[in-house]
């Protein structure tokens, strides 16, 4: 054994000098890991180490772990502390995010506006909450205020009736009635307050940032006296017409970026493993809450946007719990079940089309079709590239929309308030152009304004990494 270990210091030896250069430059560390990982890899086969039962941890970079030596990066253990593991977001770039830290952290240059962005939003949701659905002045029915509540918002009372009900239909037309309600607030607050402080606290490591996400968890989600009861049962009622529908989940989409907060969150002392499972747990039951009830059916059902990021969901919080095949399932079925029913041979999508905002919706089920493609890349499965035999996907729904948002085409479909904002295809365009690097896609991205250098999502996202590159 002993001879062994000799040949094996022997063998690591340069390393060791490597090592002792980069020791304190975190970006020249990282981009020895691929490198280091195969010579590791190597040593430990020359040596026979194949069939060894303990770890040699000849030296702190490397070590032979039963088949392999593994060089970890310190970055990768979490904002300060545990071992190294992969990071455990869905929807965020995990690449992206290291390369961000490691900028951030050495003082890189084209990290500093962006990081000074989210530093000063971060400062901000150190003062924000804490939020519970406890905080609504009326109560569901049944009386127990732990159950979300919200109002329908494109309904109205109707002129023709005294008591106005029951409530009639007015697409696009928002009820400010709705906001005496605070649920939809409240959950929109958190999740944009939760996102921030875990975003800042993985790139700089402050704890000071993760333990106020850490309290605005337990306060929402964890802690019996405020948090929300796993379920949507009451919302996005009508007013004469029912207590709730399966549309409500619709408000609920953002707990996604929650899931990729509490991954951020992992490495943080705030964030203790009884959180991890009282979050997990909820998580859980929120997740079989909307595949048994008839709501949540009703929303897997929905063959528009609904349906969409009906999926979003549960892909999401199926990897969060650990229900991987679930996931997969519900990505091989989205192909058919959303992609090719919702999206024309030409690209449009008829039931976005309909609305009074047509544009806006059209949109909004493109990006969450991207989220999906995303997810799918998480768990193998290829929805970016899947076309039906007769064109229809993900690309040509965006091919339908980009000649709008480059001046070349007029909008032919209603859009109230203000009319089409091209602006608001640019991101899906961006997000679109990580993925398709056809040399015409990407003469076509050329006319697509950059994204400002101030912009947080140059952090944090691979659909603007193209865009720093050019801008540095």
């Amino acid at each position: 054994m002993r001879d062994v270990e000799t040949k094996l210091l022997t063998a690591t030896s340069p390393i060791h000098r490597i090592r002792g250069r980069v020791t304190g430059n975190e970006s020249v560390r990282a981009s020895l890991y691929n490198v280091m990982a195969q010579l590791g890899k190597h040593i430990c086969t020359k040596v026979g180490l194949f069939r060894l039962s303990r770890v040699f941890a000849i030296f702190g970079t490397v070590a032979c772990v039963g088949v392999a030596a593994l060089p970890v990066p310190l970055a990768w253990a979490g904002g300060g502390q545990g071992a190294a593991s992969p990071l455990p977001v869905f929807l965020l770039d995990a690449k992206q995010l290291e390369a961000s830290r490691q900028a951030v952290r050495a003082g890189d240059g084209w990290a500093a506006a962006p990081w000074a962005r989210l530093k000063a939003d971060a400062q901000k949701a150190l003062q924000a909450g804490p939020f519970s659905v406890l905080d609504k002045a009326v109560a569901p029915p049944g009386g127990d205020k732990h159950n979300y509540l919200s109002q329908a918002p494109y309904f109205w009372p109707d002129p023709k009736k005294p008591d106005g009900l029951p409530y009639i239909r007015r697409d696009g037309e928002r009820n400010p009635e709705i906001n005496k309600i605070t649920d939809h607030k409240s959950v929109d607050d958190l999740e944009n307050a939760v996102e921030t402080l875990a975003l800042a606290y993985y790139l700089k490591g402050d704890e000071a940032y993760a333990s106020k996400a850490v309290q605005l968890l337990r306060t929402f989600f964890l802690d019996p006296a405020t948090r929300m009861n796993p379920n949507l049962e009451y919302a996005q009622f009508v007013p004469g017409v029912n207590t709730g529908r399966g549309i409500g989940l619709i408000e609920t989409r953002g707990l996604t970026r929650v899931v990729d907060a509490i991954g951020l969150l992992k490495g943080s002392k705030a964030l203790t493993a009884e959180d991890e499972r009282g979050l997990k747990g909820w998580f859980g039951k929120f997740l079989q809450w909307m595949l048994d009830s008839r709501n949540g059916r009703e929303e897997s059902a929905a063959k528009n946007n609904h349906g969409t990021f009906y999926d979003v969901q549960v892909v999401s919080y199926a990897l969060f719990v650990g229900r991987r095949e679930l996931a997969k399932q519900v990505l091989e079925a989205a192909r058919q079940k959303r992609i090719a029913a919702q999206i024309e041979p030409e690209g449009g999508q008829p039931l976005e089309l309909a609305r009074t905002k047509a544009w806006s919706y059209s949109n909004m089920n493109l990006d969450g079709l991207m989220l999906l493609a995303t997810l799918g890349q998480r768990a193998g499965i290829d929805l970016w590239n899947y076309q039906t035999p007769d064109g229809r996907s993900i690309r040509r729904a965006l091919d339908f929309l980009t000649p709008v948002a480059l001046g070349e085409k007029k909008w032919n479909y209603q859009e109230i308030e203000g009319g089409v904002k091209p602006e608001s295809l640019f991101p899906l365009m961006r997000r679109a152009a990580a993925v398709y690097r056809d040399k015409n896609y990407q003469t076509m991205m050329a006319r697509v304004p950059q994204v400002n250098t101030s912009d947080r999502s140059l952090l944090f996202s691979s659909q603007t990494n193209s865009t720093r590159q050019a801008q540095r």
